[in-house]
């Protein structure tokens, strides 16, 4: 057999091998789905064996909606559960614990969400349904939950400001994004926490918070009618409105380092460029590659080379993070100051290296068998199937989707690996941020 048939009939098998994991892995939930109403559009799973059920209501007001005032969105959503209707934040959590109801509220850079927990005791989840009501179309905004929220993130800014690790992260989406909204932290920072007004709050919520700009979750062990009523009592009291509009397109932003001294024994690296969208029809091969180079931990391409080799740093990874427009691929690595340079460089090589030649057969292979055989961990449970349906109902996926991402990431190929990353990923338009204590000047 020459090396060409053997490596075809390898590259069988194993396909063979892929395909059989994917006849044990079980299907995926079945996925339902309507619109309410108001326009909202709903997803929804039977899931009959556990007495409870899961709802996660999204808005697209994340913080690419803050405008001027950076931290708006989330100091909106930290807000919904701070007092609504007729309840002040102490009565609210009364009424919530005293029933073991859980509910949450908190955003990103593209959504913003509300969820609640629930038994399916027809008395419990009367109440958690009418809480979760006011909490989304009536908050209250009281001045003392305002000053107490604006004090815990100005908290939370301060400390997230101590940690090298979160300067760089902030550093680098400023950098890469320039003016996008993408480019500031959902957090905010201290001028606008300041300035943040009970007005500006209540504008942005009487803006986003509408049933046309929102999409459902259910989960649970409700049938196909009682979910409709749920979504429709939900979502109640919110005026229709209209969708938050598109997204502007990433800036070209490219190349360069930006160092910042810091008063830490360690140098945390950023290095990235513009990645990819939801949707990208170059998804499924940077994903499956990304695996490869620094998404598997130790025994990635950068952890073999930046870590296991030549021990230049404690941990080191990529990922890509799509979003609704290009959201960043990042190779971050945590090092000894003085190793920081050294580090760097073999980031940047081994970045280089990969896209020029790509994974081999053995590591595209050795990475979807590790994908598919994680998947069934991922929609474990229902608060887990519950986040994936809200993330497929906000981007607009399909209802097979849980269906078929295990038959996507089978099929993806060397070739379509080495394209992608050939045509997407330029290693030396990559920006650099490094924050530590060796590092020297702000670039």
């Amino acid at each position: 057999m020459t090396a060409e048939h053997w490596s075809r009939w390898r590259t069988l098998a194993v396909l063979l091998t892929l395909f059989g994991m994917l006849g044990a892995v079980q299907a995926g939930p079945k996925v339902e789905s309507w619109q309410t109403s108001g326009g909202a559009r709903v997803m929804y799973v039977h899931a009959p064996d556990l007495p409870m059920v899961d709802v996660r209501v999204v808005f697209d007001a994340g913080s690419a909606r803050d405008g001027d005032l950076p931290g708006l969105a989330r100091f909106t959503s930290a807000m919904l559960s701070e007092g609504a209707g007729d309840w002040d934040a102490d009565a609210l959590a009364a009424r919530l614990e005293s029933r073991g109801i859980e509910l949450g509220s908190s955003s990103l850079r593209d959504m913003a969400w509300v969820s609640v927990r629930s038994l399916t005791d027809p008395e419990v989840l009367d109440v958690a349904l009418d809480t979760a009501a006011s909490v989304i179309a009536q908050p209250r905004f009281d001045d003392a939950a305002i000053e107490r929220v604006r004090q815990q993130m100005q908290i939370g800014l301060r400390r997230s400001l101590q940690s090298p690790g979160k300067v760089a992260q902030r550093r680098f989406f400023r950098t890469l994004y320039a003016d996008h909204p993408y480019a500031h932290p959902p957090g905010g920072d201290e001028a606008s926490l300041a300035a943040i007004t009970r007005a500006d709050l209540q504008a942005f919520h009487r803006r986003y918070f509408v049933t046309t700009n929102a999409v459902i979750a259910i989960v649970g062990d409700v049938k196909r009618d009682a979910a409709e009523r749920i979504a429709e009592r939900v979502t109640a009291g919110l005026a229709a409105g209209t969708h938050a509009p598109p997204l502007p397109s990433v800036p070209e932003v490219s190349g360069g380092e930006l160092r910042e001294q810091f008063p830490s024994s360690q140098t945390h690296i950023y290095v990235g460029q513009s990645g990819m969208a939801r949707h990208d029809p170059d998804y499924y091969a940077l994903y499956v590659g990304n695996h490869v180079l620094g998404g598997s931990g130790l025994v990635s391409t950068l952890g073999e080379e930046v870590r296991n080799k030549r021990g230049l740093s404690y941990s080191v990874y990529s990922y890509f993070s799509p979003m609704r427009v290009n959201g960043p691929f990042l190779m971050v690595a945590q090092t000894k100051n003085d190793q920081a340079d050294d580090a760097l460089r073999v980031m940047r090589d081994t970045l280089k290296r990969f896209v020029d030649e790509g994974p081999s057969e053995r590591e595209l292979e050795e990475a979807k068998q590790n994908l598919i055989g994680g998947f069934p961990l991922r929609i474990s449970s229902n608060a887990k199937i519950v986040e994936y349906l809200a993330m497929m109902a906000f981007y607009d996926y399909p209802l097979d989707h849980l269906d078929t991402l295990p038959q996507k990431i089978a099929a993806v190929t060397v070739e379509q690996v080495r394209d992608a990353f050939r045509r997407r990923i330029d290693s030396g338009a990559a920006i650099a941020v490094i924050v530590g204590g060796d590092a020297k000047g702000h670039g």
